[in-house]
């Protein structure tokens, strides 16, 4: 006896496999644009919220700003979740990211964060960053010794140099631990090119640049009136 079975229904069935896996990708295109656009825009109004804030503090100081590469520590207010701290550059790398207070998500998919608990730029202490390995953070795979951290706030900018970098484990906090002087540390996922959760932190530590500012606050100190 011959069994003849019929092909229609598993034509059917690939058809609309094939409609709901192009719907599936359309849907995931669609969602990376909105993020990439929703990344940009903030980026571009928080970089022009912190230059408003720097030309405002300009104006009420009456003088020129000053890099406060190591001149004067300030006291920086409380921060909440979410408040604007400033902008990450490293030039060498091409690398610009605005800093915001928090890791939450939401703000590590915009920008990067700063760690609350650690110290904010000016502060005695450790300054902590996290950003994702696959954005902002990307060119951390070829950071070197020596490299030039710039850390612009509305308060002044801050310059760093790198120190040293580390492989750590996700609960290894120590690197975030409190410094007797003034240090940043960057935390990323690492291996960089992972697929899924990494399993490591990459680590980049720098110790803030001493120097040209005191001089200069200095010599301005000593000019006579005119």
């Amino acid at each position: 006896m011959r069994v003849v079975i019929s092909r229609r229904p598993l034509k059917s069935m690939m058809r609309w496999s094939q409609y709901i896996l192009l719907a599936a990708g359309v849907s995931l295109l669609a969602y990376c644009g909105f993020v990439l656009a929703d990344t940009w825009t903030f980026q571009r109004r928080q970089n022009r919220q912190l230059a408003q804030l720097m030309a405002q503090r300009h104006v009420a100081n009456g003088a020129p700003r000053i890099t406060v590469s190591a001149v004067l520590p300030y006291k920086s207010s409380p921060t909440a979740a979410g408040d604007l701290i400033g902008r990450i550059e490293i030039e060498r790398l091409g690398m610009s990211a605005i800093v915001i207070e928090g890791t939450s998500r939401r703000v590590l998919q915009r920008a990067v964060g700063h760690i609350f608990g650690t110290a904010l730029p000016g502060e005695p202490g450790n300054v902590g960053i996290a950003g994702h390995r696959d954005t902002f953070f990307r060119p951390l795979r070829n950071v070197r010794r020596d490299d030039i951290i710039n850390l612009t706030t509305p308060l002044g900018d801050y310059r760093y140099r790198v120190v040293s970098t580390s492989i750590v484990g996700p609960q290894d906090s120590v690197v975030l631990d409190p410094s007797s002087n003034q240090a940043l540390t960057l935390v990323t996922c690492y291996p960089f090119y992972f697929v899924g959760a990494a399993p490591r932190r990459f680590i980049v530590r720098a110790e803030r640049l001493e120097a040209s500012g005191t001089s200069l606050l200095s010599d301005i100190s000593r000019r006579p009136p005119k």
